[in-house]
Formats: structure tokens, C-alpha cells, sequence
């Protein structure tokens, strides 16, 4: 697996759309400046690609506009970094032209950089994955870089600082904090801040118990789902399986398995599909352990809790919850396929190596 060199001052660091289409709307003005004014702020040179402000029927309607922006971000070896606008709920249609570009894949291998986002962007982690490139789950620019506060949330700015960082491993602690999702982002929350409230609960263990090492491995469950079910794409899951992006039942031995759930708030109901699909297919049964994502705004936070552990009842691997990653704000990063140990009896979860080259 191929890692990214570290963030420097004065590195450029490429802006993509590669789901929805909302960058570059005109009633996003305020998030791509403020986003573009604080990549400056931490002496990153934004570099908009060619497709990322083009609207949103444009985005929707030209997956290969999408697909080509990525490749020439990859091309251009002045790029360290590529940070996705936001995600959205078809990404995975830009597969088929990377995946069939050779040029493409040896431009990922040969200039390998941090990418950088979450929700949809699984589905491009997953393909990058496949070619062979670490990627982190972890801050894109709308949400994040352009949080619409007087400054990007602290947990998540101090685990987005760690791209200019490099560490022989670090820790991912719970926050002592958490916000809500805000009602609008329009120009008037600007300045504005987030409603907070104090982790009331900290990381949960709700199946098994011990000390687990792995490699990460994963992203939004629904993504996760459609990917091997075609549930809401039925081409989709053709995609995953002609170019055979998901893990083999050996190397999905080796995983720490992270997963959690999107803005949609999916029911208890549905969170059980889902898993039972998992399940069925024994990659529950096969990963090391498994971490899960705080649920945002803690909607349905017992009721999830209830379907986790219905689920592994017949089942011993480990599963630590409420931990901050994805859609709940705030975000730390997730390094895949980096080793990572999770200690289930004393709630820890450990990065065990460098995670750049």
C-alpha cells in the first residue's frame, strides 16, 4: 500500500466535486470563500479544479467531468493533497473511467497524495484502496475547512492539522464535546456558532472485549450497503464486482472495520438491514474488531445501540461505539489501511505507525 507524503507550507492542495454539485451554486458563495480563505490560513495553496464549481446538473449529468478532475488533480505532481467539496449519492459512477484508465491508476501510484473526505466519497477511498493508495476518512472543505463558526470546530481542526504532521503513530480520543447539525447553512449562520453539548457517554463497548490490531477499512454504511446490494443504484453493484473492489474473505481477516451512518438518519429498522447484509456475507465475523461512528445529533443513539448488539449476539468480534468519525460532528481522521489497535477493555483506539511516507 502506497502512502502520501505530509502537508508543508506553500503545498497546493486540489478542491474536487466528484458527487453533488453544490460547490460552485450560488448560494454556496460564502462556504467556497470562506472554505478557499482558510486552506490560505493554514498555508495551503487551494487549486479549484476545472469541473468543481460547474452546477449541479452539470456534476449529476457528467460523471467523466467528475472522473477527469480527479485524474488530472493525480497527474499533476505540484498536488500534495485533494479534498473533496462534499459528498452526495453517486460517486461510485465515476469508477468505470478511472478504473479502466491505466494511466489514471499509475498516476495515483507513482504521484500518491492525501485525499481527503467522507459520506459519498467512500466510494472513492474504496477504488483508491483497490489501486493500491492509503486515503483518510476524514474532513472535506463545505462542512469542514468552511465550518460556518468563527473557526473550524477544535477537535476536527487539530486531527485535520495532523496531515502536516509527521508522527510515528497517534491517538483518537473521544471529544469532550459534541455539536448539532446546524438547520441551515446559509449566509446568515456565517459567524455563527454550532449548538454544543458535553459527551455524555464518551466510547462504548458494546459486544466482546480485548485488544485488536488491524488494518482500517470502511466508511458510510449506506455506501457500504448499495455498494454490495445495488439497493439504490442497481448498476452498482456491478461496478464493485467487475473491478472487485471489496475485500476478498482473506483480507477481510486483516480489518478494523469502521462504520456509521449518514445525514439521512437511517431507522433502527433500516441500520438492521443493513448489518444483517454484513452479516450474511460473515464479514462481522471475519474483521478483527469493529468501531461505529457517533450517530448525528444522537439521533436514535440507544436504539442503534439496541440493533448492535441484536446483531452480534451469535457473534464474539468486538465493537467499540460513539466514536468521532463521519457525519457526527466533531471529526477525527481515519487512515486506511494503516495499523491501528483498539483496546476494548480500556476504550483506547492507537494509529501503531506513521501514516506518510
Amino acid at each position: 500500500m502506497v502512502k502520501p507524503h505530509k502537508l508543508n507550507k506553500g503545498d497546493k492542495i486540489a478542491i474536487v466535486s466528484l458527487s453533488r454539485g453544490l460547490l460552485g451554486m450560488p448560494f454556496c458563495k460564502h462556504e467556497l470563500d470562506l472554505g478557499l480563505q482558510r486552506l490560505k490560513e493554514f498555508g495551503l495553496e487551494p487549486v479549484l479544479m476545472p469541473n468543481a464549481l460547474k452546477d449541479m446538473d452539470y456534476i449529476e449529468a457528467h460523471p467523466e467531468a467528475r472522473a477527469e478532475d480527479l485524474k488530472k488533480a493525480f497527474m499533476d505532481d505540484d498536488i500534495k493533497a485533494i479534498i473533496t467539496a462534499i459528498g452526495g449519492n453517486d460517486t461510485y459512477k465515476i469508477i468505470p473511467y478511472l478504473m479502466d484508465d491505466e494511466e489514471f491508476k499509475e498516476a495515483v501510484l507513482k504521484h500518491p497524495k492525501i485525499f481527503t473526505g467522507f459520506s459519498d466519497t467512500t466510494n472513492n477511498h474504496l477504488m483508491l484502496n483497490k489501486i493500491g493508495l492509503s486515503t483518510f476518512y476524514g474532513p472535506c472543505l463545505m462542512v469542514d475547512i468552511a465550518e460556518l463558526g468563527p473557526d473550524m470546530l477544535p477537535y476536527t481542526k487539530a486531527y485535520f492539522e495532523k496531515y502536516f504532521q509527521d508522527e510515528e503513530g497517534f491517538t483518537i480520543t473521544s471529544s469532550p464535546v459534541w455539536y448539532e447539525d446546524r438547520a441551515s447553512y446559509d449566509a446568515s449562520e456565517l459567524g455563527k456558532e454550532r449548538v454544543s453539548h458535553h459527551e455524555e457517554h464518551s466510547y462504548e463497548v458494546l459486544n466482546g472485549e480485548g485488544v485488536k490490531t488491524g488494518l482500517l477499512y470502511g466508511g458510510c454504511i449506506e455506501s457500504l450497503y448499495d455498494a454490495m446490494t445495488g439497493h439504490t443504484f442497481p448498476d452498482e453493484k456491478e461496478v464493485y464486482e467487475k473491478y472487485h473492489i471489496l475485500p476478498s474473505d482473506n483480507e477481510w481477516k486483516e480489518k478494523i472495520l469502521f462504520l456509521e451512518t449518514s445525514e439521512e438518519k437511517p431507522t433502527p429498522d433500516t441500520l438492521k438491514v443493513m448489518l444483517e447484509e454484513f452479516k450474511e456475507r460473515h464479514i462481522l465475523d471475519l474483521v478483527q474488531g469493529i468501531i461505529v461512528g457517533k450517530p448525528i445529533d444522537e439521533k436514535y443513539y440507544e436504539e442503534y445501540k439496541s440493533v448492535y448488539k441484536e446483531i452480534f449476539k451469535d457473534i464474539d468480534t468486538p465493537v467499540l461505539y460513539n466514536v468521532n468519525f463521519g457525519h457526527a460532528v466533531p471529526r477525527t481522521i481515519l487512515p486506511y489501511n494503516a495499523k491501528v489497535t483498539v483496546d476494548y477493555d480500556q476504550k483506547a483506539i492507537t494509529v501503531n505507525e506513521r501514516i506518510f511516507d
